[in-house]
């Protein structure tokens, strides 16, 4: 058995509309100016604790427990009204991979569990994932825990696992657990920073992960 992991925001689904009003509604319940866009798409796929503290790191920790809070709420309110929309050739794309015999699928995010589980149930992708990791339970990306606990419920060894991202955070967490990293070149990172192995359209992963696993198998 294969396992690939997918990042969840910049990778599977566009919640950059979201990300920002958010976060323009958590730095206004405090009088604060909100970052200005590249400063707030750098920081997508932290844990929002780690992400504020480099937004603001002049704040104090309760004033960031703060805005922690009002990015919650804020998107929490957005979710509820509208749905992310996933990028082009997602849902075919996992829906190819699913039926492949040899491979198990997964999710590391730095989402909270109660808004995977919403996206999941949106999208109809209930037991599509056989293991799901996020902010929760494990240190923020790039720490290698959330990987290291996909290898643990899976049983699968990293030389046989795929990382799928959008950020530098991605990349390094993918390799600190031995995994190799893909790259999509459509999220909040600049492509270029994200390694040797980038594709331009869900299209290309499936060829991208045959010539992998070639790779290691030779």
């Amino acid at each position: 058995m294969r396992l690939v992991v997918f990042d969840v925001d910049g990778t599977l689904v566009d919640s950059q509309a979201h990300i920002l009003a958010a976060m323009a509604q958590a730095f206004g319940g405090l009088g604060l100016a909100a970052p200005d866009r590249a400063a707030v798409l750098e920081i997508v796929g932290l844990s929002l604790p780690q992400a504020m503290a480099r937004l603001v790191p002049a704040l104090s920790a309760p004033e960031r427990d703060q805005l922690v809070a009002g990015y919650k709420d804020a998107y929490s309110g957005m979710r509820a009204q509208t749905l992310s929309p996933l990028y082009p050739g997602a849902a075919a794309m996992l829906e190819a991979l699913a039926r492949d015999p040899s491979l198990h699928l997964g999710i590391a995010t730095g989402k909270s569990r109660r808004g995977l589980l919403h996206l999941m149930a949106a999208h109809g992708w209930e037991g599509r994932f056989v293991t799901m990791q996020v902010a929760d339970d494990h240190p923020s990306k790039p720490h290698p825990s959330m990987l290291q606990a996909c290898l643990r419920e899976t049983g699968i060894a990293p030389q046989h696992a795929v990382m799928v991202g959008d950020t530098v955070y991605d990349m390094e967490m993918a390799r600190a657990a031995g995994l190799h990293g893909v790259g999509v070149s459509w999220g909040y990172h600049h492509a270029s920073r994200l390694g040797p192995r980038v594709i331009d359209r869900f299209e290309a992963l499936p060829a991208e992960l045959a010539d992998i696993w070639d790779e290691r198998a030779a």
